[in-house]
């Protein structure tokens, strides 16, 4: 049961949340919307750092 706990941690999640972040960080660019690129941005550094931090709990 961990191996799908993992699986969606380190492979699924991250990818959902770059590819939200990179919408939202062009989005706000382009519409010179600062809390829309800041939550972009924010998203992004928090898909990096997501996986390491919850696989080292989950394993």
């Amino acid at each position: 049961m961990a191996v799908i706990g993992t699986t969606i941690f380190s492979h699924i999640l991250p990818v959902v949340f770059g590819f939200i972040s990179i919408v939202l960080i062009i989005s706000g660019s382009l519409e010179e919307n600062n809390p829309k690129l800041a939550l972009g941005i924010i998203l992004f550094i928090m898909a990096c750092a997501f996986p390491y931090v919850v696989l080292n709990v989950l394993v």
